[in-house]
């Protein structure tokens, strides 16, 4: 397949830059996936799309404020971190602009002082090796001089208000650069709702990294390499979710992320395992799904793994047609856009 295939065209001034005030009043697009039949409703009426028996998947990661802005220690040059995963203790793999002034052996400080890292090698892509050291909780510093790393598209410098629109209520497990960003539709509420429906609920974790801002530069889709991130599915969740599987029900990811781990976790058998590892599955039409049956999710870049994923759910003619009436439905995409439930 030719990473052209997953082309569409979108308007600028659909590309959501700030969320909508109301968490579960977003629009929502409904896709079947046995018909051409789309719906056009609004987000907390996904209600009534589930059934007593199904189980709600969640991935419980939460969005680190990652984006630091520093001086290089001795020419004062200012330079731009984003983290994108922790190696060990302090040390991360880091996206640094303009990196040509961040050398092995360079000094970094952020904060006046109160953070600093030492630039110790090289990964992969042109990111940096970077070891901090600070006063105090490293994690607590963070939050403190950190800001969100809101994706390139939103055309605005991130506000103090973007750590809590930026990041889905249930979040509780630190590492992540970017949203999972189905679930921002999601209030408690919400969630109570459908449990109170006879709705499962499960959380597993799935720490986003860099590569979801990564351009597909393949030509052909099958020449794509993913990036790796690290995921852990409890005892709890993969027990809840085998019941569901196996009583009948239905198992319906929120988000790709949770989609990817548990394709990632399932054994051959479509049992889903206990444990935790890293991923760098590629979800793409021909694909054959172990254990996800619906799946409620945002709208997608062009030409981008994510939407080569949902077309290999639904298919990839009706999730183009779907995405060319969210266009001329005027639709928000993106981080801060509207959902999508394939059903």
């Amino acid at each position: 397949m030719n990473v052209s295939d997953f082309d569409y065209e979108l308007p600028q001034e659909l590309i959501a830059q700030e969320p909508v005030k109301v968490r579960d009043s977003c629009r929502l697009l409904v896709l079947h996936k046995d018909s051409d039949a789309l719906e056009h409703r609004v987000f907390s009426d996904v209600l009534e799309y589930l059934k007593p028996g199904d189980c709600l998947v969640f991935n419980d990661s939460r969005v680190i404020p990652a984006r630091l802005f520093g001086t290089r220690r001795g020419t004062g040059a200012k330079v731009e971190f984003l983290l994108s995963r922790r190696i060990e203790g302090n040390t991360w793999e880091t996206l640094v602009r303009p990196g040509r002034r961040c050398r092995q052996g360079d000094m970094i400080d952020f904060g006046e002082g109160i953070l600093s890292a030492e630039i110790k090698g090289y990964g992969e892509d042109g990111t940096r090796l970077a070891e901090f050291s600070c006063e105090g909780n490293f994690d607590e510093v963070l939050e403190k001089l950190g800001s969100m790393p809101l994706p390139p598209y939103i055309e605005r410098p991130s506000s103090e208000a973007d750590k809590t629109d930026y990041q889905n209520v249930y979040a509780r497990e630190n590492g992540s650069v970017a949203c999972a960003t189905a679930g921002l539709h999601w209030t408690p509420e919400l969630i109570k709702k459908a449990e109170d429906l006879g709705v499962r609920t499960a959380y597993v974790t799935l720490h986003v990294g860099i590569g979801t801002f990564r351009p597909v530069k393949a030509d052909k889709v099958e020449d794509h390499h993913m990036h790796f991130e690290s995921y852990s599915v409890s005892e709890e969740a993969a027990g809840i979710i085998n019941d569901t599987k196996a009583e009948g029900g239905r198992v319906i990811c929120v988000g790709t992320t949770a989609c990817r781990t548990l394709e990632s976790a399932a054994d051959e058998n479509g049992i889903l395992r206990a444990g935790a590892s890293s991923t760098g599955i590629f979800i793409y039409p021909g694909y054959s799904f172990k254990i996800v049956d619906c799946l409620i999710t945002n709208f997608h870049l062009p030409k981008s793994t994510l939407l080569m994923l949902v077309s290999a759910l639904a298919g990839k003619d009706k999730i183009m047609d779907a995405y060319k009436t969210a266009v001329a439905e005027k639709y928000r995409f993106f981080s801060y856009g509207d959902a999508m439930l394939i059903e």
